[in-house]
């Protein structure tokens, strides 16, 4: 437990740091990064905020992939971030399908109040990037302010939710310009290739995620 309360970012994986597949992502093969994702992702090393991963992942609950798979692709997605210069604090991933009633898949709120048990989290303080509604409304439901990408699936649920505006959001077209609404972050640097040994294997030991 860390000793200082401090706000965090959370983000969605797919659709916001990868590409978004209608099939799943089943496999590292699979796993196309966003143009520009990396140098977004280098601005939050030095930041003072929690960086933390938050991901529905129901293809395992639909059998699709076992849920070692869907932890080793999201283990890759985390080691590649960091060999690239970026930082993830803690990870969480949701195994169910819609349907099975937790209270860990977005719209509901379970990871982000876990993350902020496991990281003593400020969630008033606290932002999430998302390309979902059920991102925003996980947000909402923690207290933490949402922000749309139109990466992955964003900009069609904008277009969709548009006639309800049932909850209020910031908009962005992508990562870094949602970085663009949370105080505080260093601006954006160069960033060089990765080293070839930083992709050097770390276990996660569960699917509610590790704080590391």
């Amino acid at each position: 437990m860390y000793e200082t309360t401090r706000p965090a970012i959370f983000l969605d994986r797919d659709g916001v740091i990868n590409e978004n597949r209608d099939d799943y992502v089943k496999s590292w093969e699979e796993v196309f990064f966003l143009a520009g994702i990396f140098p977004a992702l280098q601005r939050l090393q030095q930041s003072a905020y929690r960086v933390v991963l938050v991901t529905n992942q129901s293809v395992v609950g639909r059998g699709i992939i076992t849920a070692q798979q869907a932890l080793a692709v999201n283990r890759r997605v985390v080691e590649t971030i960091e060999a690239w210069g970026g930082r993830i604090d803690a990870s969480y991933l949701c195994q169910h399908q819609p349907d099975d009633g937790c209270d860990c898949r977005k719209p509901a709120p379970g990871m982000l109040l876990q993350a902020a048990r496991d990281l003593n989290l400020d969630l008033a303080r606290s932002y999430l990037i998302g390309d979902a509604m059920s991102d925003l409304q996980a947000a909402k439901a923690a207290g933490v302010q949402g922000i749309l990408v139109l990466t992955g699936r964003g900009l069609q649920e904008l277009r969709r939710s548009a006639a309800t505006d049932a909850l209020r959001w910031l908009v962005a077209a992508d990562l870094a310009g949602a970085l663009a609404y949370i105080p505080g972050l260093p601006k954006a640097r160069d960033w060089a290739a990765a080293p070839d040994h930083a992709l050097a294997s770390r276990p996660f030991d569960g699917l509610a995620g590790e704080a590391r």
